[in-house]
C-alpha cells in the first residue's frame, strides 16, 4: 500500500507524541485527523496553552479534535467519519472505548515508554527512574480494552544514564519511537508482524505521579534521594521540609564515602549535615552516602546552580 493511501487517526498529546506525529508526517502517510487532550493552563499566570501534538498538526493543516472523554456519540460519530485505517496512539492520556478500537480495519497501535509488561500505566518514565532502573523501552503494541494489556508487536530496548532526567530520558525514548514507527506501521499493514501476548503475571503498574511523592528526607539513601531529584525534577520537584519551609533539589548527584571531597571528620554526622560548600561543591550528608546538589530553589527564592550560592552554607551545620 501507498503511505499516502493510509487514512491515520493519531492520539496523543505532548512532546513525546509529537516526535511520532511528525514521523508520521515525515514518512509521508496520510494522517487524516489528530486527538490530543484539550488545551490546558500554563504557568503562575496560567495562559492557556495548547499541546505539542495541536500545535504539530495546526502547522501541517492537520484537524485536531480535543474531546474531554471518548465515551460520547459526539466523539465516536467525528472519529468514525473519517473511515481511518489504523488509529496510532501515543501519551494519549485517555482509554479507548472497544467500539473506537474496532473501527479501523488494521486495529490500533500505541508506542508506550516502557518494556510491557513492566510498568503499564501513566508514569512509565519517571517511576523507572524513581525506582532505579538500568533499562526501559519502548513497546509496540495492538491496543486492546486494558490500561497497556494489549499484545505486544516489537520493542526497543533503551538504557537509562545514572545522572539522567526525566526529560532527557523521554526525549530519547521519542526519537526512538519515531525512528522504527514507520518501519513497525509498514510491516503491520502488510501483515508481516505477528503478536506476542504479554504475561499478566510479569506485570507491574504505573500510576501518575502524586505531588507529594517530591518529599524526601536527608535520612534516606542519597541514591533514593537523587533518583527522586531527576525523575521529577519537572514536576512536582523533589522537595525536603523543615516545619513550613521547603527546600527543592532540582539536579544532583551520588557522591560515595571514599570521594576526596568529603573531609574525614564530617564523614559520620547526622543526615541533612553540609560536608562541603565551596566553589560548585555543595554536598549532604544522608543516611547512606552524601548527595552533591547542583541546582536548588531556596524558600521564596529562585533557581539557583549549587556555584552560585554553595557559599551561603556553613559546613558541620544542617542544610536547613
Amino acid at each position: 500500500m501507498d503511505r499516502r493511501d493510509l487514512k491515520i487517526v493519531f492520539m496523543g498529546t505532548p512532546e513525546f507524541a509529537g516526535t511520532n506525529l511528525k514521523a508520521l508526517i515525515c514518512g509521508g502517510y496520510n494522517v487524516v485527523l489528530c486527538l490530543c487532550q484539550p488545551d490546558k493552563p500554563v504557568g503562575r499566570k496560567h495562559i492557556l496553552t495548547a499541546p505539542p501534538v495541536k500545535v504539530i498538526a495546526q502547522e501541517n493543516g492537520i484537524e485536531v479534535f480535543q474531546p474531554d472523554t471518548l465515551k460520547t456519540e459526539e466523539a465516536f460519530a467525528k472519529i468514525s467519519s473519517y473511515d481511518a485505517d489504523l488509529i496510532v496512539t501515543a501519551a494519549y492520556g485517555k482509554i479507548l472505548p472497544k467500539a473506537v478500537l474496532d473501527l479501523p480495519k488494521y486495529g490500533c497501535i500505541n508506542c508506550h515508554g516502557s518494556l510491557l509488561p513492566a510498568r503499564r500505566g501513566s508514569a512509565p518514565v519517571q517511576r523507572a527512574i524513581l525506582e532505579g532502573d538500568k533499562v526501559t523501552g519502548i513497546t509496540f503494541m495492538k491496543m486492546d480494552v486494558g490500561m497497556d494489556t494489549g499484545d505486544i508487536i516489537d520493542k526497543i530496548e533503551v538504557e537509562i544514564d545514572p545522572d539522567e532526567h526525566t526529560e532527557s530520558l523521554m526525549n530519547r525514548l521519542a526519537e526512538a519511537s519515531a525512528a522504527k514507527l514507520p518501519e513497525i506501521i509498514d510491516s503491520w499493514v502488510e501483515g508481516k508482524l505477528e503478536t506476542i501476548k504479554q504475561d499478566d503475571s510479569l506485570a507491574t503498574a504505573c500510576p501518575p505521579i502524586r505531588p507529594e511523592e517530591g518529599e524526601f528526607t536527608w535520612d534516606q539513601d542519597a541514591l533514593d534521594i537523587h533518583n527522586r531529584v531527576r525523575a521529577l525534577s519537572a514536576w512536582p520537584g523533589a522537595f525536603v521540609m523543615s516545619g513550613e519551609n521547603k527546600l527543592k533539589v532540582l539536579d544532583s548527584t551520588v557522591v560515595s564515602d571514599d570521594d576526596q571531597l568529603i573531609p574525614e571528620d564530617l564523614k559520620d554526622v547526622l543526615p541533612g549535615v553540609v560536608v562541603r560548600a565551596k566553589g560548585e561543591n555543595l554536598i549532604v550528608k544522608c543516611g547512606k552516602g552524601f548527595l552533591k546538589i547542583k541546582e536548588l530553589q531556596q524558600p521564596g527564592g529562585k533557581r539557583l546552580n549549587a556555584r552560585d550560592c554553595a557559599h551561603n552554607f556553613t559546613v558541620g551545620k544542617q542544610i536547613m
